[in-house]
């Protein structure tokens, strides 16, 4: 009777160590699972980033264009605006009906 109790004892001590083993391989395979999923929302964050600084930098490099643009527009406005005076002042010059002092202040620039 004694042995079968031994045995007995032995193979309730044997069934607790195997529960708590696969309680701790359950825990740990959630913990891996969890892992993963944070890895991969990690991954799609990283790339809506990436992105979102791709669109970023374009919208950049088109800001930039198109303040060369304008820069240049402004420039060609300036330059049509000094021949148009420049024009001005000629026709003045050859009109005989306009007094050269008028003439002048009308072509100051009116800025």
């Amino acid at each position: 009777m004694e042995v079968v109790l031994i045995v007995l004892a032995v193979l309730v001590v044997a069934l607790i160590i195997w529960m708590l083993v696969k309680g701790r391989e359950r825990r740990l395979d959630s913990r891996r699972e969890e892992a993963g999923e944070l890895r991969q929302t990690a991954r799609s964050r990283d790339l809506q980033a990436q992105q979102q600084e791709a669109e970023a930098e374009e919208r950049a490099a088109r800001a930039r264009r198109e303040a060369a643009a304008a820069e240049h527009q402004a420039a060609r406005a300036e330059s049509a605006r000094e021949e148009a005076q420049q024009h001005s002042r000629e026709a003045a010059e050859v009109d005989p009906d306009t007094d050269p002092d008028e003439a002048e202040r009308s072509d100051a620039p009116a800025r």
